[in-house]
């Protein structure tokens, strides 16, 4: 009974958490902030024929937390959800933040993955946590973006003289929710 009862207070103290987080989503990240991730997404964009998504949540949905659902596991949903794994070129990527537990996931579709170290998806992720942990969501958002740009680049770069002459096939606008 010992164990259920702290498996009862885990998930409880954890809905409470992401609950609470919900409310500070918008001070962590205003309008004006969205609309220069928005921006930088959309020029990153013209270098490559990639497509990169921010998605930031205070807190996971009830169903994920009654199921103790992983971040992980709720950030491939949102990768799919929103269609990044349907780009042309199968190198979209996804920059996944939870707020309610300071949590980090990038997700890349097969195109890149394939070319790129999971190690170096964890050093990126590491990058973002330490600007974080300083309260500096638009500095660790602005150097992941500059980051996966990066490897877009050299592995999808714009054609020679034709940069932005593709479609934009994905919203540059983060997510919040």
């Amino acid at each position: 009974m010992a164990k259920t009862r702290t498996g009862f207070l885990h998930r409880l103290a954890r809905l409470l958490r992401h609950r609470w987080a919900d409310g500070g989503l918008h001070q962590a990240l205003p309008p004006e902030l969205l609309e220069r991730l928005g921006r930088r997404v959309s020029a990153s964009e013209r270098r490559h024929t990639g497509q990169i998504r921010i998605c930031v949540e205070g807190g996971l949905p009830l169903s994920y937390l009654w199921r103790g659902a992983s971040v992980r596991e709720r950030a491939v949903t949102q990768f799919g959800k929103l269609r990044v794994w349907d780009t042309e070129h199968n190198n979209g990527v996804l920059i996944y933040l939870l707020l309610a537990e300071h949590a980090i996931e990038i997700v890349a579709d097969r195109g890149l993955a394939h070319a790129v170290p999971a190690g170096t998806w964890r050093d990126m992720a590491d990058h973002m946590a330490q600007a974080f942990r300083e309260g500096r969501y638009e500095d660790g958002l602005t150097l992941a973006l500059a980051e996966v740009s990066a490897l877009l680049v050299e592995h999808f770069p714009a054609a020679p003289g034709q940069p932005g002459a593709r479609s934009n096939e994905l919203p540059d606008t983060p997510m919040v929710g």
